[in-house]
């Protein structure tokens, strides 16, 4: 199957990727590199250079591409940043979204998945949400992944095809960059690794669903090519375990002090440290995935101090100049 990953250089979207070149199928990467690298992606596999909101080179891309089938990662993807420029938000996740949408079809795609958000669309939630929990998104970021969702559901009901939208929890992994909801891991890496504090926003006592990157790329992977009919569906994707920050940058203090003495760096990290407390955090997010297991097949494989493990371990080989994209 011919693949097209918008956003494919980032942070999930290359772990779909390479997701897709394992099961044996064709990816092509549509990508701005402004968050994404080309590093993230092997030299085999074709990138297209483009802003999905350029109309022209988006429908030029598919043209050329011809893909079976979409998988939308492309996003502005920081919740802080759509408070501060909504309009910008706006034009990225639903303008984009639409051009690409209304070239998939023009060209004869049957299946869209894309990248939604569990982590914004349900509000505070102290017990898993399931797909049917209102939306109550309080974000221009949550309101433009709602408003991408159902103009999916528009697309679907004018033109019959295919369109699943997965709603992470907090996604964290490998290649992350420290912008969107769980960008903290990849700060807290970066900063321990460094021998610096780290700094907890406010108590730390946010609870968040961490969900490892690969096991997400896996999900996109299910709801590309699941045996679905024509329709729209929901599936959250994540583990229905919650994690505090104040637990989450303890764990990963313990990852980065024992892979800095493995490196013979030495001495303890300094103590966490608290910060001023971040207007409009969630007190708690988490969401209920047996839905994605009983239609997808899918469950989250990595629990997550194996995913740490080896997310500092990524981070480590790449402060040294020694890992792989």
């Amino acid at each position: 199957m011919r693949i097209l990953i918008t956003g494919g250089a980032g942070f999930i979207g290359s772990h779909i990727v390479d997701a897709c070149l394992v099961a044996g199928h064709e990816p092509f990467v549509l990508d701005d590199l402004s968050s994404g690298s080309r590093a993230n992606i092997p030299d085999s596999v074709p990138l297209f250079v483009a802003d999905i909101c350029d109309g022209p080179r988006v429908a030029a891309i598919f043209d050329e591409v011809r893909p079976d089938a979409v998988s939308h990662q492309a996003a502005q993807l920081s919740v802080s940043r759509s408070v501060r420029e909504p309009v910008f938000d706006a034009q990225v996740n639903v303008l984009g979204l639409l051009n690409v949408c209304t070239q998939a079809l023009r060209v004869g795609v049957r299946r869209i998945v894309f990248a939604s958000s569990g982590g914004v669309l349900y509000g505070d939630v102290f017990a898993p949400a399931k797909e049917d929990a209102p939306a109550n998104p309080i974000s221009p970021y949550g309101i433009s992944k709602w408003a991408g969702e159902r103009y999916l559901q528009f697309f679907v009901r004018e033109h019959g095809i295919s369109a699943v939208a997965l709603r992470y929890a907090n996604v964290y992994g490998p290649r992350q960059n420290p912008h969107g909801e769980a960008g903290v891991v990849a700060i807290f890496c970066q900063r321990l690794l460094r021998g610096e504090s780290a700094t907890i926003n406010g108590d730390g006592k946010y609870d968040r669903d961490y969900v490892y990157g690969p096991d997400v790329a896996q999900a996109n992977l299910r709801a590309l090519l699941a045996d679905r009919p024509a329709g729209f569906a929901a599936f959250n994707i994540g583990t229905g375990i919650t994690t505090d920050v104040n637990q989450l940058a303890a764990a990963v203090r313990v990852q980065v002090q024992a892979t800095r003495e493995q490196r013979g760096l030495g001495g303890q990290l300094p103590p966490l440290q608290h910060g001023p407390a971040r207007a409009g955090d969630l007190r708690s997010n988490v969401v209920d995935a047996g839905l994605a297991a009983r239609e997808l097949g899918w469950t989250p494989q990595t629990p997550l101090a194996d995913g740490l493990r080896q997310t500092v371990a990524w981070f480590a080989a790449q402060a040294a100049g020694t890992g792989p994209a």
